[in-house]
């Protein structure tokens, strides 16, 4: 969790499990931290951890039953198939910026090239 980063704390907690399950590190089943457990890990406030929570609840990706621990759920595991979907908004929202900016598909293309190669 990046306290600096222009996305809200829940978001980016949010994000990161959901890239835990597309990833296989968590699947169908497993159990997760509670939100106290996991507030206490990343120094946030529970109430921020429970946001993410109940987000992920509505999305499918998690169960959550009163009393017992949340986890995945068995319907995250038909989201698994194509771990590139979860690049979809970025990239959309890449795009329609460069397209704000004036700048082309190919001089966007080549710069991801550029950029992927200096990553890689």
């Amino acid at each position: 969790v990046n306290p600096n980063s222009d996305d809200p704390i829940y978001k980016q907690l949010q994000q990161q499990i959901v890239r835990l399950i597309v990833g296989g590190q968590l699947r169908a089943g497993d159990e997760l931290p509670s939100v106290r457990a996991i507030a206490e890990h990343f120094t946030v406030n529970p109430m921020t951890v429970s946001r993410a929570m109940s987000q992920l609840t509505d999305q499918g990706w998690i169960e959550r039953r009163r009393g017992q621990p949340s986890r995945v759920a068995e319907s995250s595991a038909n989201k698994q198939n194509d771990p590139a979907t979860l690049i979809h908004q970025p990239i959309d929202e890449l795009i329609q910026q460069a397209q704000q900016l004036g700048i082309s598909q190919e001089t966007l293309l080549n710069t991801i090239n550029i950029r992927w190669s200096q990553k890689s």
